[in-house]
C-alpha cells in the first residue's frame, strides 16, 4: 500500500522537532539555525509554530501562498504561520470550535506582525460580499490606528506594543466574520511623560507632527519641530525604516474605513496636541502656574477651558473628607506632578475611548447578537521584558506572561499527559518546570507582592517606596524565587549586584532586578479631584466623556481600585477566556539583539529555548502521539472506508474503529485505544486515512452524479413526452382555428373588391363638380381673411366653418394661427419676464390641483427679495457672509419641536445654499448645502408649513431636519426646485406633498400631521406638540379656488 508522505520529509534540516533525531538542545539549536539561513523561518512541534523574527521582508505572505495553504492538512505543506491559521479557521468553521491563538515571546521577537498576519489569512480564505468585505476591512484597518496610539520604539523594537491587545472575532455558522470586540490591557501611560535613552513616545505624536499639513498644524497650535516639545526625545526621533508622514495619512485613512466622523478625529488630534502642550507648560515657586504662558493658553483654546480654572487646579489641592473640605496649596514639585499625571491620564483615556469607539464599529449587530457565534481569539500581548532599569510596568507586563506560561503549561504539558494516563494510555512520565510557584509569588491574596503593595497603598500614615520594600523582605523573605539585599544578608550571603532600592524574581525566562522606585505612585494611579473637575468644565466635545468622575453632582469619595489590582482582574478574566477556547500556540523567537536581518545569536536563542519549554514540549509529542479524537467522530469521519461501517453501524462505536483499522490493515504499533479515544501516533497514519476518505468521496461524488444525471434524463423524458401531447392538442386546436380565419379572409377580400369598385364611381363623380369645390374653398379662405380674430393669446373665437367636408382643414388652420400668433406674443418678452413666468409655469407643474394653497398664488408676482437685502443696511453683514448671489430673501418661521411654537429666521437662497439668520441680528443660524438637502415636504391644504429634510450622514444633518413656515411658500420651494434642477453636479430636489410626513430632530423622528380644524390664531395655521413623537397643524377650513390655467 503506498502513502503520500508529507513535505516535512524533503524540507532543510527537519520541519516537525517531533521527528529530530537526535533529540538535544544543541541538536535543537542547530536544526532552527540551519533553517534561519535558508530563511525557514517557521518550525514545528507537533502543532505548536516557532516563528523566528526574520528582521527584514520575505515573499512567503503572498496571495499565491494563501492560496496554497488554504484548505490544506497541517503537516501537508511545509511549516507557516498560514498553516496553523488555516487549521484554527478550519475547527472553528466546521467543527464548531471556539479557538484562541496565543502569540507569545520577547519583545521584539514578532508577535504583532503575526497577529497581523494571522488575521490577513482568515480574512483571505473566509466569505466575500460586501457586507463581509466591509466587516472584514474594519476588523483589519483596527490595527493601524492601535498601532499608532499604543506602539512606540524601544531599544529592542522599532514597533514595540505598548499595550495588551486581545481581539475575539465572531463568525457566522458559513465562517463568514460578523464582527468582534477589542480587549486592552495597560497602556504603558508612563512613556508619555518620560522615556528611556534611544527610545520614543507613542508613534502618533511623530507622526502628526510630520503627516499633517500646515493648515492642521495652525489649527492645532503646533510647530513640525519635534525638539520643541519637552515629552518628545530627540536621540531617537527618526527611526530608520519608519515614514511618519506616510503612517499618518494611513491612520487617517484607517480611521475613516474603521467608521470615525472627521468631527471625531479633530477631536482626537485636538487630544493629542493638548498632550504635547501640557509637557511645556512650567511653573514658578511665585504663582505655581504662569499665568502668561503661551502653551497653557493655547492648550485651554484646544479643550475649551478657561485658563483661570486651569490654573488653580495646577496651583491648589483639594481634599475631600464627609462634610469636610481641605484646600492646600501645591509646591513647584506637587504642579509638575499634577501635569504630568493629568498628562498620562488624559492620554491612557483617550486610548480606552479609542478601543470603546472601534468596538463600537466593528460589533456584530443587535439583530444577529440574539444567535450563539462562533469565535476565535487572537491575543498580542507585550512580550517578557528584562530592561537596564525595571519598574511597575515591567513587574506587571513580566506577571501577564508567566500567567501565560501557565496556560501554556496546563494546556500544553500538563494536560498531555494527564490525558494519556486518564485513557489509560501507556505513558513516560517527563519533568517539567511548573511556575505556579512564581504566579503565587505575585498574585497570592494574601502574601503575594501586588497584594502587599495594595495592602501599603491603602494604609493610613506614612507610605513610601521604601516601606513597600521593608514589607516584601519580611513576608517573602524565604520564597526560593524572591531576592533582595537584606535577605541575602540574613543569610550571610553577599550580592553586589542587589542594590539597596531593589528586589530580584527569578522568573520563567530568567532573573530580573526591579526598582521599587515609583512602585507606589504608579500603583495609585491617583489624579487630583481638581484636575477631574476642570477636565469636566471644558467645552470639548470628547473631555467631559474621558472624566466623568470630574461631574460636581456625582463625586465619589470612594477610592478608585489601583492600578494592580485592576490588571490582575483584567489577566483573571482574559485567563478565564483562553481556557473555554481550544489553543493554538505560536511561540515567537528573537534570533539577535541587534534587529539585523542573517544574525543568528545561539546563546540568545538557546536562552528563549530554555524559558519557553520547548524541549520539554517535544519530549511530551515524542513520548505521546500526534493526533487523537474520540471514537464517535472518527467512527463518523472515516466509517465510509470500511463496507462493515458504512453506511450504519449499529454496534458501540469503538468497536467500529476497531473493526475499520483492522480493515485497513493499519499497523498496530501506529494507534492505541484509549478508553474515549482512538490515538495515532504518527501523522502519515493520519494523512492516509484522510487520503482514503478523499478518495472515497469522489467515488460516492461520481455514484450521486451517476444517480443525479439518469433522474435528469428520465425527468426529461418525461417532460418531452407530456410536451408532446399538448403540442398535438394545441396543433388540432390551431388547424380548426386557421380554416376559419381563411373563411374570414376570403369575405374580406370580396369586401375590399366592392370597395374598389365604389371609389372609382366615386372619382367619377368627383371630375364632375371639381371646378364647383374650387370655388367653395376659395370662398371660405377669402371669407377666413376677412373675419380673422384679434392677436390676443387667450381670444378663443375662429370664424364659423361654412362648409362640412372642410371641417378637418378648418380644424388644422384654427390650431396653426393660435400656434403662431402665441410665439409672436412671445418675442415680445423681455428676459426677465420671461423668467416669471418660467417660473410660474414650474410652479403650476408643482403644485396644481395638488396644494390648496396654489391658486391664491398664481395672481402674485415672484419678488425673490422681500427684505431688499443689498440696499438695507441692517443686513450688510450678513449679505458680507454670503459666497453667492441671493436668490429669495424672505421671514419665516422656524418651527420649535419642544412647543410647536414659531421663532422669526431670515431664510435666504443662493445658487449653492440655504441659509437661515437671526431677524434680529443678521446672526447665521444654520448653512445647508443644497447638495445635503434630499426633499422638501409640504402639505394638500393652505398652509405655509414645509420642511428641509436633509441626506443622513451629512454634515448638515447633524442638527436634523428644519420644519419651516412662510406665506411665500410657492416661490420658495419653485425656486429651490429650479436651483436644484439647473445645477448638473447636484441631485434633484424631490418635493413630497403629503398631509402626514416625518422629520428627523437631532436623534428622533416626529411625525407631522395636518388636520382641518378652527386655528385659535384666526384664519392662519397653528402647530401644536401633541407628544415627544407628534405635532399637529390646524388649518382654517377655506374653500378651494380653481386654478388658474
Amino acid at each position: 500500500m503506498e502513502v503520500k508522505t508529507s513535505l516535512l520529509d524533503n524540507m532543510i534540516g527537519v520541519g516537525d522537532m517531533v521527528l529530530l533525531e537526535p533529540l538535544t538542545e544543541d541538536s535543537f539549536l542547530e536544526n532552527l539555525k540551519n533553517r534561519f539561513d535558508h530563511n525557514e523561518i517557521y518550525t514545528y512541534i507537533g502543532s505548536v509554530v516557532i516563528s523566528l523574527n526574520p528582521y527584514r521582508s520575505l515573499p512567503i505572505y503572498t496571495p499565491e501562498k494563501v492560496e496554497e495553504y488554504r484548505n490544506r492538512n497541517f503537516y501537508e505543506l511545509s511549516p507557516h504561520i498560514f498553516a496553523l491559521a488555516d487549521e484554527a479557521y478550519r475547527s472553528l468553521r466546521d467543527q464548531d470550535k471556539d479557538q484562541c491563538i496565543l502569540i507569545t515571546g520577547e519583545s521584539g521577537a514578532g508577535k504583532t506582525e503575526a497577529s497581523k498576519l494571522v488575521m490577513s489569512y482568515v480574512a483571505a480564505v473566509c466569505g466575500k460580499g460586501q457586507e463581509v468585505n466591509k466587516v472584514k476591512e474594519q476588523l483589519l484597518q483596527s490595527n493601524p490606528v492601535l498601532e499608532a496610539f499604543g506602539n512606540a520604539k524601544t531599544v529592542r523594537n522599532d514597533n514595540s506594543s505598548r499595550f495588551g491587545k486581545y481581539m475575539d472575532i465572531e463568525f457566522d455558522f458559513k465562517g463568514d466574520p460578523l464582527g468582534g470586540v477589542i480587549s486592552n490591557y495597560l497602556l504603558e501611560k508612563s512613556r508619555v511623560v518620560k522615556q528611556p535613552r534611544g527610545e520614543r513616545n507613542f508613534h502618533i505624536f511623530y507622526q502628526l507632527l510630520s503627516g499633517s499639513s500646515d493648515d492642521t498644524l495652525k489649527k492645532l497650535k503646533l510647530d513640525r519641530d519635534v525638539g520643541k516639545y519637552n515629552y518628545l526625545s530627540l536621540d531617537s526621533a527618526v527611526v530608520s525604516g519608519l515614514d511618519d508622514a506616510a503612517n499618518f495619512r494611513t491612520v487617517r485613512n484607517a480611521m475613516q474605513i474603521v467608521g470615525f466622523m472627521e468631527d471625531e478625529m479633530q477631536s482626537v488630534l485636538e487630544l493629542v496636541a493638548a498632550v504635547l502642550k501640557l509637557g511645556n507648560i512650567e511653573f514658578k515657586p511665585e504663582s505655581r502656574c504662569n499665568g502668561i504662558d503661551e502653551n497653557l493658553k493655547e492648550m485651554c483654546e484646544l479643550l475649551g477651558i478657561e485658563q483661570s480654572v486651569l490654573e488653580r487646579a495646577f496651583s491648589y489641592r483639594t481634599v475631600e473628607a464627609k462634610m469636610e473640605k481641605v484646600s492646600t496649596t501645591l509646591n513647584v514639585a506637587q504642579a509638575y506632578y499634577a501635569r504630568d499625571a493629568l498628562a498620562k491620564n488624559l492620554y491612557s483615556r483617550l486610548f480606552s475611548w479609542l478601543i470603546t469607539r472601534i468596538n463600537g464599529s466593528i460589533k456584530v449587530s443587535n439583530a444577529q447578537a440574539k444567535t450563539r457565534h462562533k469565535v476565535m481569539g487572537v491575543l498580542d500581548i507585550y512580550g517578557f521584558e528584562i530592561f537596564e532599569d525595571n519598574s511597575f510596568e515591567q513587574f506587571i507586563i513580566n506577571y501577564c506572561n508567566e500567567k501565560l506560561q501557565q496556560i501554556f503549561i496546563e494546556l500544553t504539558l500538563r494536560e498531555e499527559q494527564e490525558e494519556y494516563i486518564r485513557e489509560g494510555i501507556e505513558w513516560t512520565n517527563i519533568e517539567y518546570f511548573n511556575n505556579a510557584i512564581i504566579c503565587d509569588l505575585i498574585e497570592n491574596n494574601k502574601n503575594g507582592i501586588l497584594a502587599m503593595l495594595d495592602e501599603e497603598c491603602l494604609r493610613p500614615g506614612t507610605v513610601t517606596d521604601e516601606t513597600f520594600l521593608d514589607k516584601l523582605n519580611t513576608v517573602c523573605a524565604e520564597h526560593q524565587h524572591f531576592e533582595s539585599r537584606l535577605s541575602k544578608n540574613s543569610k550571610f550571603l553577599t550580592d553586589h549586584s542587589l542594590p539597596h532600592n531593589c528586589f530580584r524574581i527569578q522568573h520563567y525566562a530568567g532573573k530580573v532586578l526591579y526598582g521599587v522606585e515609583s512602585f507606589v505612585d504608579k500603583n495609585n494611579d491617583l489624579l487630583y479631584r481638581d484636575l477631574s473637575q476642570a477636565m469636566y468644565k471644558a467645552n470639548h466635545s470628547l473631555i467631559k466623556q474621558l472624566f466623568p468622575e470630574g461631574n460636581p453632582a456625582k463625586v465619589n469619595l470612594k477610592r478608585p481600585p489601583t492600578a494592580g489590582f485592576q490588571f490582575k482582574a483584567s489577566v483573571g478574566t482574559l485567563m478565564g477566556n483562553l481556557q473555554t477556547k481550544n489553543p493554538n500556540y505560536i511561540r515567537c523567537i528573537k534570533p539577535n539583539d541587534k534587529k539585523a536581518s542573517h544574525v543568528f545569536t545561539e546563546s540568545l536563542v538557546r536562552h528563549q529555548l530554555r524559558y519557553l519549554g520547548l524541549m520539554e514540549n517535544v519530549r511530551v509529542r515524542r513520548a505521546g502521539y500526534a493526533f487523537r479524537q474520540p471514537y464517535e467522530p472518527c467512527l463518523e469521519r472515516y466509517k465510509m472506508l470500511c463496507k462493515k461501517t458504512w453506511p450504519h453501524w449499529r454496534g458501540p462505536a469503538r468497536e467500529g474503529v476497531e473493526v475499520l483499522l483492522t480493515d485497513l490493515q493499519v499497523p498496530a504499533e501506529e494507534f492505541s485505544y484509549g478508553r474515549s479515544k482512538i490515538f495515532i501516533r504518527n501523522p502519515r497514519t493520519l494523512f492516509f486515512l484522510e487520503e482514503k476518505r478523499k478518495q472515497c468521496l469522489e467515488d460516492l461524488a461520481t455514484l450521486i452524479q451517476k444517480i443525479y444525471r439518469g433522474w435528469k434524463c428520465r425527468s426529461h423524458f418525461l417532460l418531452l413526452k407530456k410536451s408532446q401531447i399538448v403540442v398535438a392538442a394545441w396543433y388540432r386546436r390551431y388547424s380548426v382555428r386557421l380554416l376559419a380565419c381563411a373563411r374570414k379572409l376570403l369575405r374580406e377580400l370580396k369586401y375590399q373588391k366592392r370597395c374598389e369598385e365604389a371609389a372609382t364611381t366615386i372619382a367619377a363623380y368627383w371630375h364632375v363638380n371639381l371646378k364647383s369645390v374650387c370655388d367653395q374653398m376659395q370662398k371660405y379662405f377669402v371669407g377666413l381673411k376677412n373675419n380673422m380674430p384679434s392677436m390676443s393669446p387667450v381670444d378663443k373665437s375662429w370664424p364659423a366653418r361654412p362648409y362640412l367636408f372642410l371641417d378637418g382643414a378648418h380644424a388644422a388652420l384654427r390650431r396653426i394661427f393660435h400656434l403662431w400668433r402665441c410665439k409672436k406674443y412671445r418675442s415680445q418678452f423681455t428676459e426677465e419676464k420671461k423668467a416669471v413666468y418660467e417660473e410660474k409655469l414650474e410652479a403650476s407643474e408643482l403644485f396644481k390641483d395638488k396644494k390648496a394653497l396654489y391658486p391664491s398664488s398664481v395672481s402674485q408676482p415672484f419678488k425673490g427679495d422681500y427684505l431688499e437685502i443689498n440696499k438695507n443696511p441692517k443686513f450688510q453683514k450678513l449679505n458680507s457672509a454670503l459666497d453667492d448671489k441671493v436668490l429669495l430673501a424672505d421671514v419665516v418661521s422656524k418651527i420649535n419641536r419642544a412647543n410647536g411654537k414659531g421663532s422669526a429666521r431670515i431664510f435666504l437662497l443662493t445658487k449653492k445654499s440655504v441659509v437661515l439668520a437671526d431677524q434680529k441680528t443678521g446672526q447665521v443660524k444654520a448653512s445647508v448645502v443644497l447638495s445635503d438637502l434630499a426633499s422638501v415636504s409640504v402639505s394638500t391644504q393652505t398652509d405655509g408649513f414645509f420642511a428641509l429634510r436633509l441626506k443622513e450622514g451629512t454634515a448638515s444633518a447633524v442638527k436634523g431636519d428644519f420644519l419651516l413656515s412662510s406665506e411665500h411658500l410657492i416661490e420658495i420651494i419653485t425656486k429651490l426646485h429650479r436651483v436644484g434642477a439647473a445645477n448638473a453636479d447636484k441631485e434633484k430636489i424631490n418635493v413630497d406633498i403629503s398631509d402626514e410626513f416625518l422629520v428627523q430632530f437631532k436623534h428622533d423622528k416626529v411625525c407631522v400631521k395636518f388636520i382641518q380644524g378652527s386655528p385659535k390664531n384666526g384664519n392662519n395655521a397653528s402647530c401644536k406638540r401633541k407628544n415627544n413623537r407628534l405635532l399637529e397643524v390646524s388649518v382654517p377650513n377655506t374653500p378651494s379656488t380653481p386654478s388658474t390655467p
